[in-house]
């Protein structure tokens, strides 16, 4: 079947611009002009004036936890989630699952679970944790995108840091077939010296994980990534003033990536309230010149890629009736709400959809090497996201497609509308009653060789 989707507004390589997208066996066919003639026997669907066509987005930063921890969070909850969200393309990370995917039987067994339970399109993380360095290469060939590690405690026993020399060395393996280490960049000697989070006061959290942790990591990062020269990647930037590291870096020639996160772009220290520990995430959010300074990083390039974290558990491991931060999980969910938090903070500095699909899609596609999304342009998948910028809606958690109903911006209101997804060609249908859905058609991906030079971003 051929499908054209005619839009008045579409984000196709850096402009927007009206165009009419032909659509065949799930891919694009053609980008021509809004009027370009109907094909013989094409079905027809024109957007509304106040819709713009976007690309499906790739969210490379994804605790899906499933199996071993479904009750937090599963592929069928986090994919659908996706779907309402605009995101066509999640990968995975290794831990909060069990087991977590440090070995190939781990990620066979992942990939068994999500078979068949996925709306959206689903890779893979690997993880590198002390005494796993032999299972790097076997993950690697088996087609996982990279490999997370923790330079600090991550919260769970059976995911353990690793100290700088175990880290370098993980760097020269990974090096070895050009692979892509992915890095929780907080230094654990710093967190130890810290007095440890505990009550209710969100200032003696903050002061818990100062920004001095990560900046100290980075820089580990970055020297052993130069000594290496193995690709590496900061993950959750929550430091501002890291940035002229990761510039510095940069401009030296470190083949070294950031991303930052939707809660460090929206949120800001100085308007949580004691107690409110659905605000706690690690690294966690700082103050609202922080969250500026971020925003320059984005704008000037410093900063690669905006992803969601979506790190989500139960109601009760928040903590809620003791308001602990020291006792609570850390983690925010914002996978369905991530583009709208995102559009609504951008748009009020000055970016354009242009932007947010470069940060959103691009460059997240180019991180992991998946050449046929994020894009608007022939040959690509045909995923893609039918948003009305000037549009908005209130968040209600209840109305989330999320497991729990945990989210720091219940209640706020948020700019541009996600009013339909298409995967692969075909629209994407997900209703508060999943039981009344089609049936899951999302595939699972798997990492394919890329051509020599074609990992660096844009």
């Amino acid at each position: 079947m051929t499908t054209v989707i005619r839009a008045r507004r579409a984000v196709v390589g850096d402009r927007e611009r009206a165009c009419a997208v032909t659509l065949r066996d799930g891919r694009i066919v053609a980008v021509d002009d809004y009027d370009a003639p109907l094909p013989t026997g094409a079905d027809e669907v024109v957007l509304a004036g106040d819709e713009a066509l976007l690309p499906g987005l790739v969210d490379t930063h994804v605790h899906i936890n499933d199996p071993g921890r479904t009750e937090w969070e599963g592929f069928a909850s986090a994919t659908r989630a996706a779907a309402a969200g605009g995101v066509t393309t999640v990968i995975d990370m290794p831990l909060n699952s069990i087991p977590s995917t440090i070995d190939v039987a781990a990620l066979d067994v992942k990939r068994a679970t999500a078979t068949g339970q996925t709306t959206v399109d689903v890779g893979f993380w690997g993880g590198a944790v002390p005494g796993n360095l032999a299972d790097l290469r076997p993950l690697w060939d088996a087609g996982v995108y990279g490999f997370k590690c923790f330079l600090a405690y991550s919260g769970l026993d059976e995911y353990p840091p690793l100290n700088r020399e175990q880290m370098v060395a993980a760097m020269r393996e990974i090096a070895s077939f050009d692979g892509l280490l992915i890095v929780h960049a907080e230094d654990g000697p710093t967190l130890d010296a810290q007095p440890p989070a505990a009550g209710r006061r969100y200032a003696d959290f903050l002061q818990s994980r100062p920004p001095v942790a990560e900046s100290r990591a980075i820089a580990q990062v970055i020297d052993g990534a130069r000594e290496t020269g193995c690709r590496v990647h900061i993950l959750h930037l929550s430091d501002a003033g890291s940035l002229p590291l990761l510039a510095e870096a940069k401009a030296a020639g470190v083949r070294i990536t950031a991303e930052t996160c939707p809660h460090y772009l929206s949120l800001f220290s100085e308007e949580i309230l004691d107690g409110s520990t659905h605000f706690k995430c690690c690294p966690p959010i700082r103050e609202a010149g922080n969250r500026e300074a971020l925003w320059r990083g984005l704008a000037d390039g410093t900063i690669d890629c905006v992803v969601s974290d979506h790190s989500p558990c139960t109601p009760e491991l928040k903590k809620f009736t003791s308001g602990d931060f020291g006792e609570a999980w850390g983690g925010i969910s914002s996978l369905q709400l991530g583009l709208p938090i995102v559009w609504s903070e951008a748009r009020r500095r000055g970016h354009t959809l242009v932007d947010v699909v470069r940060w959103m899609g691009r460059n997240t596609r180019d991180l992991v090497g998946l050449a046929d999304r994020g894009e608007i342009a022939v040959g690509n998948s045909a995923d893609l996201c039918v948003f009305a910028p000037d549009d908005a809606f209130v968040v209600f958690p209840e109305r989330l497609h999320h497991r729990n109903a945990v989210t720091p911006y219940a209640e706020r209101a948020l700019a541009g509308v996600v009013r339909q997804t298409w995967l692969s060609g075909a629209p994407l249908t997900v209703t508060l009653d999943a039981a009344q859905d089609p049936a899951p058609r999302g595939r699972l991906l798997t990492r394919a060789p890329a051509p020599e030079g074609t990992h660096e971003l844009a």
